[in-house]
């Protein structure tokens, strides 16, 4: 497990591509706010959370199937990552952050409808 990355990951590099070119500017890995969210917008007060289906639980069933080799420890990690990432949540939403989270099979499966969601997401801008 000491090779996987948990920053700059091919999606989260798309998907901050993608902000880049459509002229958002954000910060990376905020560490002011919990589980270090991959991008964030101070100044709007959202984030965006890319998250891999597999190391995120999402059960989707083209990227998240549980090994069969130590099977009880898998599912006490993905249950552990899943109830940390609910956590952090709970966090942002207590202290008046809106959050959209990205998942690895949207932007294989539905990228045109991810990027409409979120330029409507950051231009959203409740009074």
């Amino acid at each position: 497990m000491r090779a996987n990355v948990h920053k700059d990951t091919k999606p989260e590099l798309e998907v901050r591509s993608f902000l880049h070119k459509n002229g958002y500017r954000y910060r990376l890995h905020y560490s002011r706010l919990p589980g270090k969210p991959d991008i964030v917008f101070p100044s709007r007060k959202k984030l965006i959370d890319v998250r891999g289906c597999f190391w995120h639980d999402h059960r989707c069933a083209r990227h998240s199937r549980l090994p069969k080799a130590r099977s009880h420890f898998w599912t006490e990690k993905l249950r552990a990552n899943s109830e940390r990432d609910h956590r952090n949540e709970q966090l942002w939403v207590a202290a008046g952050w809106t959050f959209q989270i990205v998942w690895e099979c949207e932007l294989k499966d539905k990228k045109a409808e991810l990027e409409r969601s979120l330029i409507d997401f950051l231009k959203d801008n409740p009074a």
